[in-house]
């Protein structure tokens, strides 16, 4: 088996990740550095290691979510020792784990780890049209006219924007983005997006005029963030990877979700876990996925 087929199967990274990791030689077979897109291995008997931790094929993907405090860089690793999301989710209980997409510093909200590849790629790809909840709170009063120009498409600097679909939102809904309340002269507002572009909903917003406050990312693929405090985790729920899988519940069948359904019991197993926000341990420095 080629090596980079192994590494993605094992959930380091996508196959295109993994050749990415070999290239950099932060991979090694048996103790020597593996940068040749051609090396094959031996599943049964040779040892593969990323950045020095052994990757096996037989475990199996793990799948959480992170409620992201901000301040946070969303990357696995950072040379210059800057907070980020490593530190809040179990990196060495599970070998691969990498964030699927970003959030920016500032941004807080649901972000999805896994140590699947496949299904990674397949929620950041722009032909799957999987859905982003966002609430912000801009400056200024937002008006009719602009929630209907987030309606149509925005054009920004690297095309125009698929059709949004937004509402302005009372401070209750708002309490994540606006835990002060809505203020005179500021709007709360959800965006509904299905893309990835860096930055989009604070462009999409700069553009007509309402600079983001702040940002709060509170639905992926209709899963949201049931039972877990700002900086904790948990493992998704069977059905949650079944979501994701399906490619997603998209906005309206999420609402009546959220309206009718009882939420599930958690099981003891996937409870949620507190990351440590005063210290920065050693950092697995596995690739992580970035997509804007």
């Amino acid at each position: 088996m080629r090596l980079q087929r192994f590494l993605a199967r094992a959930g380091v990274a996508s196959r295109r990740g993994s050749e990415d990791l070999m290239t950099a030689g932060r991979v090694t077979v048996n103790g020597l550095v593996a940068t040749e897109l051609g090396t094959k291995v031996d599943v049964d008997r040779d040892h593969i290691e990323v950045d020095g931790v052994p990757v096996k094929l037989n475990q199996g993907a793990v799948y959480l979510m992170l409620y992201k405090p901000t301040g946070y860089l969303t990357t696995m690793s950072d040379p210059q020792e800057r907070p980020c999301v490593a530190d809040l989710v179990p990196r060495n209980r599970f070998p691969g784990l990498f964030p699927v997409g970003r959030l920016d510093r500032d941004t807080t909200g649901l972000l999805l780890f896994t140590t699947d590849g496949d299904l990674s790629q397949d929620l950041l790809h722009p032909s799957k049209h999987v859905h982003k909840t966002y609430q912000a709170l801009v400056d200024g009063q937002l008006t009719d006219r602009d929630l209907d120009q987030l309606r149509r498409g925005i054009e920004l600097d690297d095309g125009l924007c698929q059709p949004a679909i937004c509402r302005v939102i009372n401070a209750r809904e708002a309490v994540a983005v606006a835990p002060q309340g809505v203020k005179p002269g500021t709007t709360a507002v959800e965006v509904i997006i299905r893309e990835g572009r860096k930055n989009q909903v604070k462009r999409m917003l700069g553009k007509i005029h309402h600079p983001v406050i702040r940002l709060h990312r509170c639905n992926f693929a209709g899963l949201e963030l049931e039972g877990v405090a700002k900086g904790s985790w948990r493992e998704l729920t069977d059905r949650e990877v079944q979501i994701l899988k399906s490619g997603g519940i998209p906005p309206k069948q999420a609402s009546a979700k959220r309206n009718g359904d009882k939420p599930q019991d958690t099981p003891a197993s996937r409870t949620r876990h507190h990351g440590s926000h005063g210290s920065a341990p050693k950092r697995n420095t596995y690739r992580e996925r970035y997509t804007g």
